[in-house]
């Protein structure tokens, strides 16, 4: 028997729920598709919000045919095979067959090229789905050709039309008499994600074996201490486990680190994601006591992205232990909030005549750039001016940390600056 999920897959957008704002029936999207305009696009959301079943439903009502492969397990000979697949169809068919990818990011650039041609000249119309940013995962080339659409977590509310509408339509389910009376815990472990919930209600249901079933938070709890993996991407477990590992490398324990480290790579997690938390950490956790912290991780980044597992794992471990062994300060972190809330505080404050540009007559005649002074034409290339607006004059947004490296910035800031910025 197929799951409950692939049972309740919705076979059109009136059974489709969640993603109004893009297929909700005065919706562009919607209506381009029952119209037959169909663009290359990218959908952009977290797990189990309906990605692949919204590309299959436009296939459906486009009338289009479908190929689908995963960037998990294919490659460029899979793509090639499927566009020689669409050419041969060209002469049959007036309409460019959909392809499909799932989880598009996990595709390096070479493989993203191998798709420039066919869905430039139209052979194929691209469908991606992907949980990362396509800013950052995405080619730029392929990018411009593609609308990018951004699906959203689903709401409490639309899981609860799940459940309303699987109970009252799936054939199995429908044999048994079946009362939700807690929902909390159900939508808890499923994390917004729509098929997780179906494979959670499944598996409570077919645990109980009797035909009156009631489903309450504690039924879902027990149910699920000796079934739920230990370690989902998408999930409750995803957050803890990268929560830890970052308070680890903050707290400067490297043995945690690596554990955590350890967990995340035994549970599947994506190694550019990790390492894009490495980059961050970096900045806010290490920052000026160790600029170099920085460049390693960006270093890492750049690597992992390269060379993916196995051997990312050595390159994020390695990383991973220089960064929870390093000095550590937030005083950027610090500084950067202070600044914010002053902006916030004060608004658009006055730029001084002295720091504008001047590039025309009438500024320099109204005084723009007036009695700046080029501070490489003084001693040690610093003079004392000022560079804040004159509402903001001695206030102080960065405090050096006390460690090695910011001491010595500290040092330097009272030498030149005297009292003037002193808390």
């Amino acid at each position: 028997m197929r799951p409950l999920a692939e049972r309740m897959r919705p076979q059109s957008f009136d059974q489709y729920i969640g993603q109004e704002h893009i297929i909700g029936k005065q919706a562009s999207l919607r209506k381009n598709i029952e119209s037959g305009i169909i663009p290359s696009m990218i959908f952009w959301g977290p797990p189990g919000v309906g990605k692949t079943t919204l590309a299959k439903i436009i296939s459906t009502v486009a009338e289009r045919p479908f190929y689908t492969i995963s960037a998990v397990n294919s490659g460029v000979k899979d793509v090639r095979e499927v566009i020689e697949k669409a050419k041969k169809t060209q002469f049959f068919n007036n309409h460019a067959p959909i392809l499909f990818i799932d989880e598009i990011h996990r595709f390096n650039k070479s493989q993203q090229d191998s798709l420039l041609g066919a869905v430039e000249e139209g052979t194929i119309t691209l469908i991606g789905a992907t949980t990362e940013n396509p800013s950052f995962e995405v080619i730029t080339p392929l990018l411009s050709r593609a609308q990018v659409y951004v699906l959203k977590a689903l709401s409490s509310v639309d899981l609860e039309n799940i459940l309303k509408q699987v109970l009252e339509n799936d054939v199995e389910l429908k044999k048994k008499k079946i009362v939700i009376e807690e929902n909390k815990a159900l939508f808890r472990f499923s994390g917004g994600d729509a098929r997780k919930l179906l494979n959670i209600l499944e598996l409570v249901v077919n645990s109980i074996q009797e035909l009156d079933i009631v489903i309450n938070d504690i039924t879902v709890e027990t149910i699920l201490q000796d079934n739920i993996s230990m370690y989902d991407k998408g999930g409750e477990m995803h957050y803890d486990i990268i929560s830890a590992f970052i308070k680890s490398i903050r707290g400067s324990d490297p043995n945690a680190t690596v554990y955590w480290l350890a967990r995340m790579i035994e549970g599947g997690e994506d190694v550019k994601f990790i390492a894009r938390r490495l980059i961050i950490l970096s900045a806010e956790d290490i920052g000026l006591a160790n600029p170099n912290a920085l460049l390693i991780a960006n270093q890492a980044f750049q690597a992992v992205n390269i060379i993916g597992l196995p051997e990312a794992r050595i390159i994020l471990s390695e990383a991973s232990i220089y960064l929870a062994n390093s000095p550590k300060s937030n005083s950027a972190y610090q500084a950067i909030n202070k600044a914010q809330q002053k902006v916030k505080e004060t608004g658009n404050l006055s730029v001084p005549l002295n720091l504008r540009n001047a590039p025309t007559k009438l500024m320099k005649e109204l005084g723009y750039g007036k009695d700046y002074k080029y501070s490489h034409n003084y001693p040690q290339h610093f003079v004392e001016q000022e560079f804040l607006p004159q509402e903001l004059k001695g206030t102080s947004f960065y405090t050096p940390a006390n460690n090695t490296t910011e001491a010595q910035a500290k040092k330097i800031i009272e030498e030149r600056w005297k009292d003037k910025y002193r808390s």
